[in-house]
C-alpha cells in the first residue's frame, strides 16, 4: 500500500507523467490501489476541510473545474464528506457544516474502505481504469486549491453564539414573490412581485435591527457566507450581488480565482440577499434574451460586449433601486431611533470582514462598450425591481 501510495502522490504532484503514472496503477494490484486511492482523497478534502472549506463550495469547485463531462468528481467528492463526518459525533458538528452535508447528500453506501473504488465501478457502470482516471483528477484539483478563511467551523464553538435568521414563513413568502417574477412574461407584473419581496425583506430587516437594540436578540452576531459566482461575465455578476448586498447592509468581498463572493452580514440580511441575487439574476438573463442582438460568427463579438454592458447597467440600475426601496422603508419605520442601531450594526459587520480579510484591493470597474447592451440592461432593471 505503501509504493502504491507513493506512485498516486508521485502522479499527483507531476513528478512522473500522467499517462505513465496511470499505467503503472493500472497494472499494479487492485488490493493495494484501491485503498490507497481512496485513502488518498479522503486525507486531501481533510486537508481542506481543514483549511476553511465548506461542503457546498468545495463540491462547486470541483464540479466547476472538473467539468460537466466528469460527473464521478462531484460524486466522490460528497463521498468524501460522508466519510469525513462518519468519524465524528453529529451533535458536535456545526450545524450549518452538517445541513451543507446533508443537502448534498452525504451518506456512507460503500461497505468497506479498500472496497470503494470496486464498488464505486459496480454503482456508476464504469470500467475500473475510467473510475481510477477520474479519482485521479479529482485528486490533481484538490492539490490546486489553496486554504481560504474559516468561517464555519466543523466543530462547533464552545460559545456558539445564536444566528438570527429570516422567519421560514416570511421566506416561503419572499420565495413565492420571486418565483412569480421569475415565470411573468409580464415585465410590469415581475416589477409588482420583486417589489413587493423586497419590501417583506426591508421591513423585516428593520425589525431584526430593533429588536437586537433593545436587547432582544441577545448574543446574535455578523457571520460571513460564500456565494458562488459562476463564469461568463463573472465580474458583472459578482457587481451584481455588490450592489444587492450594499442595499441589504451587508459587504462583499470577491475572489474571482475561487469563483465565490464572501458577503458579511447579520444571517437574516445575507438570507435575503443571497434569495434576491439568485432570482434578479434569473431576471436578468430572461431579459437580456428579449433584447440581445442576433449572434452567429458575425455577430458573435457585438454579443459578448452587448451582454457585458447589459449587466454593468442592470447592476447599476439595481442598486439605485434597492438603495431607494431601503430608504422608503426607514422612512415609513415607526421607531426612529433605528438609524443609530443600523449604523452599530454596520460597524459591527465591517469590522468582521476586515479581520478576515485585513487587506482588499477594490477592483476595477467592468468596461462599457455597447451602448445598446447599457440602455437595454438599464431599462431591464427598471422593468425588474422597483418603480
Amino acid at each position: 500500500m505503501n509504493s502504491a501510495r507513493r506512485q498516486i502522490e508521485d502522479l499527483v504532484r507531476g513528478a512522473v507523467p500522467y499517462e505513465s503514472g496511470l499505467d503503472l496503477l493500472a497494472v499494479a494490484p487492485a488490493a493495494e490501489v484501491d485503498p490507497a486511492l481512496f485513502a488518498a482523497v479522503t486525507d486531501a478534502t481533510g486537508r481542506l476541510w481543514r483549511g476553511g472549506w465548506q461542503p457546498a463550495e468545495l463540491h462547486r469547485a470541483v464540479v466547476r473545474r472538473g467539468g460537466t463531462d466528469r460527473p464521478v468528481l462531484g460524486l466522490a467528492l460528497i463521498d468524501a464528506v460522508a466519510a469525513h463526518l462518519r468519524g465524528h459525533d453529529r451533535r458536535r458538528v456545526d450545524e450549518r457544516w452538517l445541513a451543507q452535508a446533508d443537502e448534498l447528500g452525504a451518506a456512507v453506501w460503500w461497505s468497506a474502505d479498500e472496497r470503494y473504488v470496486s464498488e464505486l465501478t459496480v454503482r456508476r457502470r464504469r470500467d475500473r481504469i475510467s473510475v481510477v482516471d477520474d479519482l485521479l483528477g479529482l485528486l490533481m484539483e484538490l492539490a490546486q486549491l489553496p486554504a481560504i478563511e474559516v468561517i464555519v467551523p466543523f466543530v462547533k464553538a464552545p460559545t456558539a453564539v445564536a444566528a438570527s435568521r429570516v422567519d421560514q414563513t416570511l421566506l416561503n413568502r419572499v420565495r413565492a414573490l420571486l418565483a412569480k417574477a421569475e415565470s411573468t412574461s409580464y415585465p410590469a407584473e415581475a416589477e409588482t412581485y420583486t417589489a413587493k419581496a423586497q419590501e417583506l425583506v426591508a421591513r423585516h430587516a428593520i425589525d431584526e435591527a430593533l429588536l437586537a437594540g433593545r436587547g432582544e436578540r441577545a448574543d446574535v452576531v455578523p457571520f460571513a457566507r460564500r456565494i458562488g459566482v459562476d463564469h461568463p461575465y463573472e465580474g458583472e455578476k459578482a457587481s451584481l450581488l455588490s450592489a444587492v448586498a450594499e442595499a441589504n447592509r451587508c459587504h462583499t468581498v470577491w475572489s474571482p480565482e475561487l469563483g465565490f463572493t464572501t458577503v458579511f452580514g447579520f444571517d437574516a440580511d445575507i438570507d435575503a440577499v443571497e434569495l434576491l441575487y439568485t432570482s434578479l439574476l434569473v431576471q436578468a438573463g430572461r431579459a437580456m434574451a428579449r433584447t440581445e442582438p442576433p449572434g452567429g460568427k458575425a455577430g458573435r463579438a457585438r454579443l459578448k460586449t452587448f451582454r457585458q454592458s447589459f449587466l454593468v447597467a442592470y447592476a447599476v440600475r439595481i442598486g439605485e433601486r434597492l438603495a431607494r426601496a431601503t430608504e422608503l422603508a426607514l422612512e415609513e419605520a415607526s421607531d426612529k431611533n433605528v438609524l443609530p442601531v443600523l449604523r452599530s450594526r454596520d460597524e459591527q459587520v465591517r469590522e468582521t470582514m476586515t479581520r478576515i480579510f485585513p487587506r482588499t484591493v477594490r477592483g476595477r470597474g467592468s468596461r462599457v462598450d455597447s451602448l445598446e447592451g447599457w440602455e437595454s440592461g438599464r431599462e431591464a432593471a427598471d422593468q425588474a425591481v422597483l418603480n
